[in-house]
């Protein structure tokens, strides 16, 4: 079983469709007891960093997703979802995240040229800088995947597993031991997007990237 955690933030439906689409059993839940027993779990999140993070925080799910992922538990981090797993963020000032991966998230605007729209909204291929990831086993370099995003994870070097180009190179995904990060959109992603989820479903507690 999967579990896609809800605590107010995220595009739920239809990341819940496109695992069940795969054949996944899944769920939507806050309750630790479920998100315990799952063999994976999904963060995912759109919106303000700082929003979310309260919103995690007030359901008391921060350390909790801490301690479940320091257990060895396969967790993925979608768009925000992914950019909350980092030390901290620069969105409209400084603020805290789950430390799970060490970096920050920085605004886009700082790195891109400056005729380039932000939010980055559109198709990019990925540039695989780690080709054993098992999160990507299903897919190849320089597939097509769906952004939509302000702000992106930087000084991150050692997690980093797959970028794209947007003016300038951006954070695509990431992987520390047993946590993952897509900043894309794999349930807006097609075919790409389903493969990715299905590896996602198919890892055990422990595997690695």
């Amino acid at each position: 079983m999967v579990a896609i955690v809800d605590y107010g933030v995220g595009n739920l439906f239809s990341l819940r469709c496109s695992l069940e689409a795969i054949g996944a059993d899944v769920v939507v839940t806050a309750d630790e007891e479920v998100l315990i027993r799952a063999d994976q779990i999904i963060l995912p999140g759109v919106g303000a960093f700082e929003d979310a993070a309260k919103k995690l925080r007030d359901a008391g799910l921060d350390d909790f997703l801490v301690e479940v992922a320091n257990s060895g538990k396969p967790l993925l981090g979608i768009c925000l979802g992914m950019q909350m797993l980092f030390e901290k963020s620069f969105e409209y000032g400084e603020h805290t995240g789950l430390g799970l991966i060490k970096g920050a998230v920085k605004p886009i605007a700082d790195i891109i040229p400056r005729d380039l729209k932000i939010p980055h909204i559109g198709w990019n291929a990925l540039d695989f800088t780690k080709t054993d990831c098992p999160l990507f086993k299903y897919i190849k370099d320089g597939d097509f995947v769906y952004f939509v995003h302000s702000y992106s994870a930087q000084d991150c070097e050692d997690s980093v597993i797959a970028t794209s180009e947007y003016g300038a190179t951006v954070t695509a995904a990431v992987a520390h031991k047993n946590v993952f990060g897509c900043q894309f959109h794999p349930e807006k992603s097609g075919d790409v997007g389903l493969s990715i989820l299905r590896a996602f479903v198919e890892m055990k507690e422990g595997e690695i990237c």
